[in-house]
Parts: structure tokens; sequence; C-alpha cells
């Protein structure tokens, strides 16, 4: 059993689609929301662009969004990818799988 938001987390994203759907998504979320500011419709387009891709990567997967669960969730999967991304480019040691 998951011991951590995190592990949860991890535990419903481990399909390599789902991962990469995320790894679009998450981003296009994230930079809607200051985005709103300036523009807001290419902000809505992003934000719900950005949920196609994470709810289509969970129906491959076949599971539901974490958030479903709890709204920390929201926090963790930027979180998430971020902590990736920062693995992927060797500034922090990957994860153990």
């Amino acid at each position: 059993m998951p011991t951590s938001f995190v592990e949860a987390y991890k535990a419903k994203h481990r399909h390599p689609v789902n991962k990469l759907t995320h790894a679009v998504g998450i981003p296009m979320i994230v930079v809607s929301l200051p985005l709103f500011f300036w523009s807001w419709r290419w902000a809505l387009g992003l934000f719900v662009l950005g949920w196609v891709f994470q709810f289509a990567g969970h129906a491959v997967e076949g599971n539901s969004p974490a958030f479903f669960r709890s709204p920390v969730y929201l926090l963790v999967g930027p979180l998430w990818l971020a902590r990736r991304a920062l693995a992927a480019v060797g500034l922090i040691r990957p994860e153990a799988k």
C-alpha cells in the first residue's frame, strides 16, 4: 500500500501513455493559470486541452484521476512531473522504482 501522496500518485500513473499525456497536460494546465491575466481565450484553450490529455491518459491506464479522492493531488501532480523532469536532466537523483 502506498505510504505517501506521491507514492499513491505514482501507483495510478504507471502506463507509459498516461505518463506521456500527463507530461504534456500538466504543463499546459499550469501555464494556463497565470495566462488568464493576459489572454483568457488562450488560457482557457490550454486549460481545457490539458485536462483532455489528463483524462485520455487515465482512460488508457484504466483508472480515475487521483484528485477524485483528494484535491491535494492537484498539487502532487505538478510536483511529481517536476521531480521526473529534474531527474531526467540529471539535476536530482532518480527515484527508486
